[in-house]
């Protein structure tokens, strides 16, 4: 998304509270794990946050997205969108878009976008940035909604993205070009498809040496 609308970066930042490697680029560099800022300036503007790794350390987190709210006010940010992949432990077919919001009168417009509510879902709550970026948000009196794209949680999954991103564009009103996250999930579907065949073929050759032995 930050390619597609031609977002500019315009902060790093690097903490103490990051797991402690680097990063190699393709070429043998290294550098300090970081998050970044990005800015797309339009008929809205947008704050992109993205990054490496969370904290390592709970102390961490809250430091960490207390310090992101900061940046969020100074640029006027008055809604937080998080995004992130909700695991089920299985392959989802039609994955749905799991939400979470953090003031009553935000479902409606969640739901109108496409997203669902599931009482008790995620189950375990909404760990890292994610949800504290809602939850602290409140004390900063911005808007937050959490969009989890169903997944297996097994692998990288363009499928689940393409719904997630979805869903968020059609909340913020902005069309982008979903042709790459499209192709890289066309192949995403290739390969499970090909994985399930081996695990079948696996099982009934299974199958086949049980009665072979009995």
């Amino acid at each position: 998304m930050i390619e597609e609308i031609g977002a500019e970066k315009i902060a790093e930042i690097h903490s103490v509270y990051f797991p402690p490697q680097v990063v190699i680029d393709t070429e043998g560099v290294a550098r300090l794990l970081n998050n970044e800022i990005y800015v797309y300036r339009g008929n809205q503007n947008i704050i992109f946050l993205v990054g490496d790794y969370q904290s390592a350390t709970n102390e961490g987190h809250y430091r960490l997205a207390e310090k992101y709210l900061e940046i969020a006010e100074r640029f006027g940010v008055q809604r937080i969108y998080t995004l992130g992949g909700y695991g089920v432990g299985h392959f989802v077919d039609v994955p749905r878009v799991f939400a979470a919001v953090n003031m009553e009168r935000l479902r409606e417009e969640v739901l109108a976008a496409g997203a669902i509510f599931n009482s008790g879902e995620p189950g375990t709550g909404i760990v890292g940035a994610s949800g504290l970026l809602l939850g602290m948000g409140i004390h900063h009196k911005m808007e937050g909604i959490c969009l989890m794209g169903e997944t297996s949680g097994y692998l990288v999954d363009p499928i689940s993205a393409r719904k997630v991103l979805e869903v968020l564009c059609r909340m913020i009103g902005m069309e982008i070009d979903p042709t790459k996250l499209s192709e890289r999930a066309e192949e995403m579907e290739q390969f499970i498809a090909q994985l399930k065949e081996e695990k079948l073929r696996e099982y009934r050759s299974g199958e086949e040496d049980l009665v072979y032995i009995g």
